[in-house]
Parts: C-alpha cells; structure tokens; sequence
C-alpha cells in the first residue's frame, strides 16, 4: 500500500469536491493519526471522559498546511465511518484557527466537509445552511480537545467554500512544491 497522505484527492473546482480520508470516526474518544512511514494509522491520543469527536475528523490527501501535514477536515454525514475511509467529500467551508503549542503558534485550519453520500446533508453547499450553533460547538470542541493535549486552539474566523477552496488550493500548491 502507498502512502495515503500522497493520494490523489480528485479536487474539482466547480463542485468544490474532493477525496478525504478519516483518521478518526464520529463518537470516538481514540484519537487517530495517519503515520506515513508505517502507512498505517496509529494511537495519537485518549479524549478525556465524556468527550468524542462530534464527527469525522480526518485530512485532505496531497495536501500540505503550515505545520507540514495534510489539511484536517472534519466530515457530517449521516452515519460514522471507518478508520482509513475514503470519503467523496463537499467542501462547504472553513474554521480559520491558530494553534499554540510550546510557545511556536501555527495556522491550523479546519475545512468543514460534508459526505456526497449523505441524506441529511446531500443539499448543504455552504456553511451558512449549517445551524451556527452546531458550528460554535464544534469550534467549541477544538478548543477543549487541543487544552486537553496542553494546546491552545484560538478561532480567527468561519468562512464559507469560496475561502475554503482557495486554502485547499494553497494546501495543494505547498504540496507539490514540497513533493519529493
């Protein structure tokens, strides 16, 4: 198996559509990483008590941010799915974040996604048709999960897909440039 990380992620402008594959399922509190050395995903973390991720969480393929990973996207659809899943995936919008750890703050972006096979969310093309409370929850729950890992997770702001593809489209130049 090839690693994941370097998949073809099947961007398409137009529908704002891409691949995505999740390292971590809706109601888990295993945190999952995708290791590209082992190919294999591996244990990254514990959740505290009572705390899940609110959806699938996961990361765009070939694509790069600013801490050298793949873009994390987190995915509704209607039911979890499975560790390594690849997911069609409509990109309706982005959390602009920053995160802190050991004094060094990166950007750290979350694309909000929702699943092409999906009843509930099948007419969602924009953040702006997601319920905003939904939203501060789950901007809520980064906050929390990233303190819980001694982090500091600070929203900068929500935009809707346009914003959203111009960052996966930066996330895909960075990852060419930075190709072996």
């Amino acid at each position: 198996m090839g690693d994941l990380s370097r998949a073809a992620n099947c961007w398409n402008p137009k529908k704002c559509e891409c691949k995505a594959i999740i390292e971590t399922p809706k109601g888990r509190r295993n945190k999952f990483d995708y290791n590209p050395e082992y190919k294999l995903f591996e244990l990254g973390g514990l959740l505290p008590e009572g705390m899940s991720f609110p959806f699938d969480f996961g990361f765009i393929p070939s694509t790069r941010g600013e801490g050298g990973d793949p873009l994390d996207v987190i995915v509704m659809m209607d039911e979890p799915a499975h560790v390594g899943c690849l997911l069609d995936v409509r990109v309706i919008g982005v959390i602009e974040a920053e995160q802190t750890e050991d004094g060094e703050t990166k950007e750290n972006d979350r694309l909000i996604g929702v699943s092409v096979h999906s009843y509930s969310h099948e007419h969602v093309t924009s953040v702006d048709q997601v319920n905003q409370t939904l939203l501060d929850q789950i901007e809520q729950f980064f906050i929390s999960y990233n303190k819980s890992r001694g982090k500091k997770f600070k929203v900068k702001g929500r935009h809707g897909p346009k914003r959203a593809a111009t960052l996966l489209e930066a996330g895909m130049d960075a990852f060419r440039k930075g190709k072996k």
